[in-house]
């Protein structure tokens, strides 16, 4: 099995509360970084950009999610607003990964650009996981929302995608069957089986 195989089959999602410290240092999140770097980008748009939270930032993030909370639900219990506020304080490096549909050329579809900022998602995880780290990618209706769109100054044609997780694995993550190729691939022309 080739090297490269193998760091693919052995990356799995680790849950942010089971990440701990340490997280990559400095140069191993510009490394994360720079192989995010290499993902497609036709006309080179770089129609995605990634926005780290450090760690004296992530009061203000759980607030922000505890209004998201309440901008859904007006009834949310004290208790609940806590739990929403906590989720910005677990993992040891956190960043928010922003679709930009606007950026540069026109002509090129949003699905092109949201697929460019997954391809780059991607080749960041791996490198994680070469490093060692484990990750996970976390959304919600909360990234929606007003106050996170404002806490990050998202302009009109951004999208806050997903919050990328990363650090030390408390225990290894449960492995899973992945679908065999057969299992989504056809043949253009082949009668369906």
């Amino acid at each position: 099995m080739s090297p490269l195989l193998e760091l693919m089959q052995t990356r799995r999602t680790t849950l942010p509360k089971r990440l701990v410290e340490p997280g990559p240092s400095e140069e191993q999140l510009r490394q994360c970084l720079a192989a995010a770097a290499t993902a497609p980008d036709h006309n080179q748009l770089l129609p995605w950009r990634f926005v780290r939270i450090p760690k004296d930032q992530r009061g203000r993030l759980g607030d922000a999610l505890a209004q998201a909370l309440i901008e859904r639900d007006s009834g949310a219990t004290a208790e609940q607003q806590a739990q929403a506020r906590e989720k910005a304080a677990r993992a040891p490096e956190l960043l928010l990964l922003v679709v930009d549909d606007d950026r540069g050329d026109p002509e090129v579809d949003v699905l092109e650009r949201t697929l460019s900022a997954g391809c780059a998602v991607q080749n960041l995880l791996l490198m994680a996981t070469a490093q060692g780290y484990g990750s996970a990618l976390t959304s919600g209706k909360g990234l929606k929302s007003r106050a996170v769109r404002e806490l990050f100054g998202l302009g009109p044609g951004e999208h806050a995608v997903c919050f990328v997780s990363l650090g030390t694995p408390t225990r290894a993550p449960q492995g899973r069957a992945r679908p065999g190729a057969e299992e989504f691939t056809g043949v253009l022309g082949a009668p369906e089986t």
